[in-house]
């Protein structure tokens, strides 16, 4: 005798996740901060969570990620999922960051500022 199908536990799981975060839970996002030679990547993924509710919001030098839950895309009540803010690096340039949904996951792609290095002329003192 089956009791629960999986088809069943496939579907209502993602809702038993949304009222557990309305009703005071955490929806755990899983957090990957990738480093490469030209900067770094910051995957954002969550279970039964599509990564197209995902926003990212800069402030000065910190970062927010955060989810939120639409009942209908044209609802304007939401409810978040979650919230991860990082302070960011000097190193990091914030101008040129960008986000895109690969598969089921967000990717905040942040490259490494570019060197500068300039000779600075030395003269003498009574010059000014």
């Amino acid at each position: 005798m089956k009791f629960i199908s999986p088809e069943f536990i496939r579907n209502i799981a993602p809702q038993l996740d949304l009222m557990n975060t309305i009703g005071g839970g955490v929806a755990q996002p899983r957090l990957r901060v990738d480093q490469r030679e030209k900067g770094v990547i910051l995957r954002v993924a969550m279970p039964s969570v599509s990564p197209d509710t995902f926003r990212v919001v800069l402030n000065n030098q910190r970062l927010t990620v955060y989810g939120e839950h639409r009942n209908e895309p044209s609802d304007s009540v939401t409810a978040p999922l979650f919230v991860q803010t990082l302070d960011m690096p000097t190193n990091l340039d914030l101008a040129r960051i960008d986000a895109v949904q690969e598969d089921d996951e967000l990717l905040v792609r942040i490259p490494f500022k570019r060197p500068t290095q300039r000779e600075i002329d030395v003269r003498p003192a009574d010059e000014e």
